[in-house]
């Protein structure tokens, strides 16, 4: 029989490294997230390496990896030793020229529970992930594990309320964002504060408007590898979220941390019961959301 109960985690690290030591480093980190007693865990975006896509760089494509190999096999080992589902983010090479940033869900007992894509790609500066990333072609998915029933996104698509409703209309209990977000060091002092408050209002809102509950796994630390620029100051804050938008965990912006919640499914019920937007929606007039622009 499902537990009404589980456990939760989001894992908030300094990536800045080689892909052989993040992957020692996330590896002993899931492991002391199990250890606390999460049964779920999440890892930030792009796992493996610095974020790599402040250039656009043809020899970054070296750090990507098919399916199924280095990252699989090592958290699919260690998911079924610790009987834990690991959300593992990492840069999926698909065939010569077609490259994803993607996202394993490793079951408790080693499976694969599913796979996804991230759907909307950024362009922005030092975010060039165009130049990388294929858009996914596998949709919004809702993956039954042995803990209960997860969505994963990443990053860009925590903006997009269409991704988040798609994904809870399966039956997702729980919406992780595995994420790579920081500042622009010479815009933090004007800007910081409230590009901030953005992201995490707007996954808030997530929340609210699909009771569900809401996991974010950022990285902390200055990432700054190309010469004559000021690199990317990733801000940390990992935060769990309730089906009210209630701040469940937070994390601090520069320290390497590990947030734990407990999912239960009966307060969602009962936030969906009182709170009933999922009933109320007017999907014979939602036609127009299907158009770039209502002109």
């Amino acid at each position: 029989m499902k537990k009404n109960k589980y456990t939760i985690a989001v894992v908030q690290l300094n990536l800045n490294d080689t892909p052989e030591n993040n992957l020692k480093k996330c590896m002993e980190w899931v492991r002391e997230a199990a250890k606390k007693g999460a049964e779920v865990i999440s890892l930030p975006e792009l796992y493996s390496s610095h974020y790599f896509c402040q250039s656009e760089d043809t020899d970054n494509f070296a750090l990507a990896e098919p399916l199924y190999s280095t990252s699989f096999k090592a958290f699919s080992a260690l998911a079924k030793e610790l009987g834990v589902v690991i959300i593992v983010p990492f840069f999926e090479k698909r065939m010569a020229g077609v490259y994803h940033n993607s996202a394993y869900i490793i079951d408790a007992d080693g499976s694969e529970a599913g796979l996804y894509r991230k759907m909307h790609i950024p362009d922005d500066p030092h975010y060039y992930e165009k130049f990388y990333f294929t858009p996914g072609d596998l949709g919004f998915k809702t993956i039954t594990t042995q803990k209960g029933n997860i969505g994963t996104l990443i990053c860009w698509d925590q903006w997009y309320p269409e991704a988040a409703r798609l994904t809870a209309l399966q039956g997702a209990e729980v919406l992780f964002y595995p994420t790579a977000i920081g500042w622009h060091p010479k815009e933090k002092e004007e800007f910081g504060a409230n590009q901030q408050g953005a992201w995490m209002n707007v996954m808030k809102g997530h929340a609210v408007a699909n009771g569900v509950y809401v996991a974010a796994a950022n990285r902390i630390g200055l990432e700054k590898y190309l010469p004559n620029t000021d690199g990317i100051q990733f801000w940390g804050a990992s935060f769990i979220c309730g089906p009210q938008g209630e701040i469940l965990a937070q994390a601090s912006q520069d320290k390497e941390e590990i947030l734990m919640a407990e999912v239960d499914l009966e307060l969602q019920e009962n936030v969906r019961q009182n709170w009933p937007f999922l009933r109320d929606r007017r999907i014979d007039m939602y036609g127009g959301i299907t158009k770039r622009a209502i002109d």
